[in-house]
């Protein structure tokens, strides 16, 4: 699934009845029973172990409040290539299969994000507690160590059980601002670290580019509350952040390779983009005022686009939308007849970076370990991978539903005050199903950047078109246009 970044620069009373109605409405649970906090705890005191490496300054890349820390990264140069250490949370050494933690966790799947908020995979005695990679503090973890060569090509791959310790919490800004100015990081954490990697995930862009795959610079969505009204903007990423993705990227390709090996395993597969989905994104780019040559595909148009230019943030964040139907394949005795790539990462891949916030992470990690570590992967580990696609599918379809209609809401909130006003937009889409004497679309208004349901008669597809606003109800997260 495909996370954007929401956020709320002002908190809102206004957000929470209609915040506190969807989550009611989905089912998602605001916290665990006692015997699950229980076991938790239980979990939070063990000492899982593992080969000592906390000689390594590894230190986290996140946004400033996380506390949920999945990854550790170091990297270092190798003769004409490069040594990547990355440190995953060991979740899967303290959550027993079978507890009550157990079945409440396979029931989430996965930590669910809201503007400002989130429901976590994990109580958070674990995820922003004792499992998380936390500065200063011991952890075990999966050590993954990839060797690339001089273009950034994996040569060689191993997983370990080791204790670590992270040096420092860093934050995008931070590295940002010490590769762009030659700002000192914090205490503890490897002058050269921000150069490093800066050049080995340019290294990886470049491979990523020549296999055809695409990575989206995904905005985070803003509402502010300024006087008596509500304004939306995206604020763009930083490129560091881009550069850590292709680290985890790296990771996963390299999962799925070992789990090709050992014949068991779960990948993340996600179908080509449909023809009518490229033409919408086609006409949205159009309604934001940005030239996409008919010559140019899709993923060379979204390398030209810069997230922190507003028009091309709208752009990036409709684009999560393009690539549907992703799932989780299985196999078990033997590797896969066929390839199973990723449509988006156009090669094979697993996920197997976030244990913390998702729950098959937990499951691929152990797969990998035990093929490195040269023995049978634990049978209750095989035993739960025919159910990990009916759970990652339900809880990404929840976590999905509570994204959208969190930013439905702000959205509602942000235009409330303009119904009956005239926007200018363009017709993205048409739906030929629809019933009745008027046709029903969606129309990309271009200022706020919204996309929302137009109804009228005769829908011009791609063209530009006066709309009114009629409904923008945060109650019901509803927007609708009708063609003027």
């Amino acid at each position: 699934m495909t996370q954007r970044h929401l956020n709320v620069g002002v908190p809102a009373r206004e957000l929470l009845e209609p915040l506190r109605a969807l989550r009611e409405e989905l089912g998602i649970p605001e916290s665990f029973s006692p015997q699950a906090e229980a076991d938790a705890d239980a979990a939070a005191r063990r000492d899982p172990g593992g080969a000592d490496r906390r000689d390594l300054p590894l230190v986290t890349v996140d946004p400033p409040a996380s506390t949920d820390l999945d990854q550790a990264v170091h990297l270092a140069r190798r003769g004409a290539g490069f040594r990547v250490h990355y440190a995953i949370a060991a979740v899967g050494r303290v959550v027993d299969s079978g507890t009550v933690l157990d079945a409440e966790v396979r029931a989430r799947a996965v930590t669910v994000y809201g503007p400002g908020h989130s429901f976590p995979l994990h109580p958070t005695v674990l995820s922003s507690g004792a499992a998380s990679l936390l500065p200063g503090d011991e952890r075990s973890a999966y050590l993954w160590t990839i060797d690339l060569d001089a273009s950034g090509a994996a040569e060689r791959t191993r997983v370990e059980l080791a204790r670590v310790r992270s040096r420092a919490k860093l934050s995008y800004e931070q590295v940002q601002h010490a590769l762009d100015d030659d700002v000192a990081l914090p205490s503890g954490a490897p002058a050269e670290f921000p150069r490093l990697l800066a050049e080995v995930g340019r290294l990886r862009q470049a491979i990523e580019v020549a296999r055809g795959g695409v990575s989206l610079d995904i905005p985070e969505q803003i509402v502010e509350r300024r006087a008596n009204c509500y304004e939306l903007e995206f604020r763009g990423t930083a490129a560091v952040e881009g550069y850590n993705a292709q680290v985890s990227l790296l990771t996963g390709m390299e999962a799925a390779r070992l789990m090709r090996d050992v014949g068991v395993g779960v990948f993340r597969t996600l179908p080509p983009a449909a023809e009518r989905d490229v033409q919408r994104l086609r006409h949205t780019a159009r309604a934001l005022g940005l030239d996409w040559p008919r010559s140019m595909g899709y993923p060379d148009f979204v390398r030209t686009l810069d997230s922190a230019v507003p028009a091309h943030s709208a752009f990036l964040d409709q684009a999560t939308t393009l690539f549907r139907g992703a799932g989780y394949e299985v196999f078990d005795g033997g590797a896969p007849g066929r390839a199973l790539p990723h449509g988006a990462i156009a090669a094979e891949y697993a996920h197997v970076t976030a244990p913390l916030r998702r729950l098959v992470d937990r499951f691929g990690l152990e797969i990998c370990l035990a093929h490195c570590a040269g023995t049978e992967v634990p049978p209750d580990i095989r035993a739960a991978l025919p159910q990990l696609p009916a759970l990652m599918s339900e809880g990404g379809r929840r976590a999905g539903a509570y994204e959208r209609g969190s930013v439905d809401i702000m959205e509602a909130l942000v235009l409330e005050r303009f119904v009956g006003r005239l926007f200018t937009g363009v017709v993205v889409d048409v739906d030929t199903r629809a019933r009745g004497e008027r046709e029903r679309g969606t129309v990309m208004v271009a200022q706020p950047a919204v996309q929302a349901t137009v109804v009228g008669d005769a829908l011009p597809l791609g063209e530009e078109v006066q709309v009114r606003l009629i409904v923008a109800d945060p109650a019901t997260r509803t927007i609708r246009f009708e063609l003027a």
